[in-house]
């Protein structure tokens, strides 16, 4: 489990650190000893060139050999035991359980995959021939599925384990027969690169071609233009901002070929408190939302950011949910975030809110060492929050903002001003339920998981969960990132007809 700093193409690890790149303790922000090569051109064209190849051979393996494959996976993953835990602790400044907790979901993943291919639940659709059928015979058809061919995937800085290296992308690129190239993010390259000996050990183990996989290293923001932009990669997952998000996306749209760009992007997961819920369960309600919001110092794309209430200053219901939300925020500790270089954004974009005109702070959580970030609770009024676009886009971190409506009619208002977003909720009492619903009807066409008297926090994978939803929440509204149809995205259907049995794949055989 010596960390070599290098890229892993094709099986070899490959690379000059010399002149590489650092990532950061994210508790001192001092560097890491470990340096990473920032991969070349020719090494990119390489890892993607390799896993052209090892497409055919690699899509056409059974169903149940790719379900040991991922199975196998895991089991490598787990063997790294502590190693793994400490070294994403170091990177990241996530506590311990929240790494073990995310290595079982990263795993969980993988299995979940597996299971589904043994049971067959991506079998094909088979319709016979029926040669009397008038005025004309119907022919045999035939729906199956084949692989996209290689997927370059792109790590989030957020889940250095669930949504990187061998997270849901690649799992589910993996389990459609689909090759990965995975750039690996700057922020945890140690981390990924453990991950990878664990795939590289699974190849190995399952004799599969060491092409399949392999993990890019770098800063170097010419390596994702040239992954999007090569002519044989034919689908891409990625997790991160906005901007970079669109800027690839606008690379992909110039290729002459243009393919599949599965992009998550952003969300603020605003949360609604009806007016029963306030009255009855404001204390309450407001202490959730704060535990919900830092959470990993808010730096989940489910974190709640904007909190919709009807309410004015002067009413009890409203002053009882804000003094519950400022006493329980005040005693939040100060924290780390994933960077340096996020700390400081972070920072920077509570400072500017500040200075918005009609925005008051309500409070800042414990102050904390000079790497450290605080919480922090604003709140405006409705009028301010539309005529300000700024307050519309995501603050990543642990930091909200408390809308006030006037009434219901506002509310409803806020609810058309609002972008795609991965999540929703609405807290509300059974009084509350006729206008939750009218609101519920128009915010389901705002999110792609409406959430009720729950935190958005924490994604459920299984096969009924959507992780999605309209721009900028993802670049694909009809797609999902967590869940079992999660590897559609890297499938296409094909329809045989009148196909003999020796020319048909054996899912779609009689």
């Amino acid at each position: 489990m010596t960390i070599t700093g290098k890229n892993l193409i094709a099986g070899q690890w490959t690379g000059e650190t010399t002149d590489g790149f650092n990532a950061f303790d994210a508790h001192s922000h001092e560097a890491l000893n470990a340096t990473f090569a920032d991969a070349t051109e020719f090494e990119v064209n390489k890892a993607i060139n390799c896993a052209y190849d090892a497409f055919v051979s690699y899509s056409q393996l059974s169903s149940e050999k790719r379900a040991h494959f991922l199975r196998t996976i895991g089991d490598q993953i787990n063997a790294l035991g502590d190693k793994l835990v400490e070294t994403a602790c170091t990177e990241t400044g996530l506590p311990a359980m929240r790494i073990q907790g995310e290595r079982a979901r990263t795993v969980g993943q993988l299995g979940l995959f597996a299971d589904l291919l043994e049971r067959g639940e991506y079998q094909a659709v088979i319709e016979l021939a029926d040669n009397d059928r008038q005025p004309l015979p119907k022919p045999d058809t035939r729906l199956g599925y084949l692989p996209l061919g290689v997927v370059g995937v792109f790590a989030a800085s957020n889940f250095p384990l669930a949504f990187s290296t061998a997270g849901g992308d690649t799992a589910s690129a993996l389990a459609a027969g689909c090759p990965v190239v995975m750039k690996a993010h700057a922020a945890h390259p140690a981390t990924a690169e453990l991950v990878a000996q664990a795939i590289l050990a699974a190849v190995k183990i399952c004799n599969i071609d060491q092409g399949a996989f392999s993990l890019i290293q770098g800063r170097n923001y010419a390596i994702a233009s040239q992954i999007v932009t090569h002519p044989q990669v034919k689908a891409v997952g990625f997790t991160g901002s906005e901007r970079v998000g669109m800027i690839l996306q606008q690379q992909i749209n110039q290729r002459p070929e243009p393919i599949p760009f599965y992009g998550e992007l952003g969300s603020i997961n605003p949360q609604y408190i009806m007016e029963e819920k306030l009255a009855q369960n404001g204390q309450a309600i407001a202490q959730a939302l704060v535990a919900s919001l830092v959470m990993g110092q808010g730096q989940f794309c489910t974190s709640p950011g904007v909190w919709v209430v009807v309410g004015n200053e002067n009413a009890a219901n409203y002053q009882g949910f804000i003094d519950a939300a400022t006493q329980s925020l005040s005693e939040q500790a100060a924290g780390v975030m994933l960077t340096p270089a996020m700390c400081q954004s972070y920072n920077n974009a509570v400072n500017a809110r500040k200075d918005i005109a009609g925005v008051s702070l309500l409070t800042s959580g414990l102050s904390g060492r000079a790497q450290d970030c605080s919480a922090t609770l604003f709140t405006t009024d409705f009028a301010t929050y539309k005529n300000t676009p700024e307050l519309h886009e995501e603050l990543f971190g642990f930091s909200a903002l408390i809308v006030r409506c006037d009434d219901f009619a506002q509310m409803m208002e806020f609810t058309q001003l609002l972008s795609g977003n991965l999540t929703a909720s609405i807290h509300a009492l059974d009084a509350d339920l006729t206008l939750s619903k009218q609101l519920a009807q128009t915010l389901a066409h705002k999110v792609g998981r409406l959430i009720y008297n729950q935190m958005p926090t924490g994604v459920e994978v299984c096969a009924s969960m959507h992780h999605g939803g309209p721009f900028p929440a993802s670049t694909n509204i009809r797609t999902t990132s967590v869940g079992s149809e999660a590897i559609k995205r890297f499938q296409r259907p094909i329809c045989y007809q009148n196909m003999p049995q020796a020319l048909l794949p054996t899912a779609l055989q009689s």
